[in-house]
């Protein structure tokens, strides 16, 4: 058995290895902070970029080495607008099947019509590639990222509801202001709602625990993307406990707070957000 391991060609795997390793990372959103569209499209211009060095070479090792990672960078940003666009299953069918057809034809154009662009075609598609990128790039930047806007009602009236046989506890639920999320960019960007915690004061002793705050609609029931130029509004609700056997409605003041820390005479929701930096008003 021969077991002789060409150097080469296990260079060139942990290559096409490592490519994909760094394609999968950057579509994870997590590097350079692009928007859901200026990541596709930088995907689909590797896509490209690496199929016409594959079509400029000789059909060597290094013109298949081109073409994985042609392929992969494909596959790659088919996965990612799947994933972030959400399309119904008759467009991801359509989305397969296109691929699908795409690739046998370039099979087809590389085997048998043996496409091979000139030198000035490279050159000059390599330019408009850089060209159109650094453009995506650029705006992007200049569009801004999505922000988020905080109001809070001066109060609420809390209406408090017996919990199960415990006669001493209440159970309290309110609406006690809105969360508008705004993309001012002209691309599709990634939502990131900010957490939102709360606590009572002014009132016993024992209830100056933490509350919940909830979003109506709920996070996972909207798309984790806000499209270019658009804002989406969430109403905030707060639900706690409250040690009393007095049910009914009951005042409370709201105020938004960096900490729990205050203590007020009169019952009052704080409530903190996190975490409280530029993005949010």
């Amino acid at each position: 058995m021969n077991l002789t391991l060409d150097s080469g060609k296990l260079l060139y795997g942990l290559g096409v290895a490592f490519a994909l390793g760094a394609l999968v990372y950057f579509a994870r959103d997590v590097v350079f902070g692009l928007s859901i569209t200026v990541t596709a499209a930088l995907l689909l211009v590797a896509f490209v970029g690496f199929l016409l060095a594959g079509l400029s070479r000789e059909r060597d090792l290094l013109g298949t080495v081109a073409f994985t990672i042609s392929g992969l960078s494909y596959v790659v940003f088919l996965g990612y607008v799947v994933s972030r666009y959400e399309p119904g299953e008759t467009v991801v069918f359509f989305l397969l099947a296109g691929s699908a057809a795409l690739f046998v034809g370039l099979g087809y154009g590389v085997r048998e019509a043996d496409i091979a662009p000139g030198r000035r075609t490279t050159i000059g598609v390599v330019i408009a590639l850089l060209v159109v990128s650094a453009s995506l790039v650029t705006a992007d930047a200049l569009g801004g990222d999505v922000t988020y806007s905080v109001e809070t009602n001066d109060t609420t009236t809390v209406a408090l509801s017996s919990v199960g046989s415990d006669t001493d506890r209440v159970r309290g639920t309110a609406r006690v202001g809105t969360l508008t999320a705004t993309n001012p960019s002209w691309f599709t960007r990634p939502v990131d709602l900010p957490s939102i915690r709360g606590c009572l004061a002014g009132v016993e002793q024992g209830d100056r625990s933490r509350i919940d705050v909830d979003y109506e609609p709920a996070s996972y029931d909207t798309p984790n993307r806000l499209g270019g130029q658009s804002t989406r509004v969430h109403e905030l609700t707060v639900s706690f406990d409250v040690a009393t056997n007095q049910t009914g409605d009951r005042r409370f003041a709201v105020e938004r707070r960096g900490d729990c820390e205050p203590t007020r005479s009169e019952p009052t929701l704080f409530l903190v957000v996190e975490p409280d930096d530029g993005r949010i008003d």
